[in-house]
């Protein structure tokens, strides 16, 4: 059964994305849209937990490329003047904010 919440994450994890390159990357927001896609694949971290997948589980803070230190250095990236860097950096930055809106949803922050 789909709830709002899990509608809402997947909505954000991949449609918004979408609308941020069309905003800030306009020249390229087509390649912009499927970089940022791929920062997805930041959730391969899940592999290292045990359990993989535990309903209740905050990312933020738990998975190592979801770590604080992490998330720091995404966002350094969104300054670093290559444009696929700041691509890349604001595709994990907002794959960070949708998590922690997760996390705020499950009453966990």
């Amino acid at each position: 059964m789909l709830t709002l919440q899990t509608i809402v994450h997947y909505s954000l994890h991949f449609l918004a994305p979408g609308i941020i390159a069309l905003v800030f990357f306009k020249s390229f927001w087509k390649k912009a849209w499927l970089i940022m896609l791929a920062t997805i694949l930041v959730d391969l971290d899940h592999l290292l937990a045990s359990p993989v997948f535990e309903a209740g589980r905050c990312s933020i803070g738990f998975h190592p490329l979801h770590s604080f230190y992490a998330i720091a250095i995404y966002f350094i990236m969104i300054f670093i003047p290559n444009k696929y860097v700041r691509v890349v950096g604001a595709g994990l930055l907002f794959h960070m904010i949708t998590d922690f809106q997760d996390c705020l949803w499950m009453g966990i922050f």
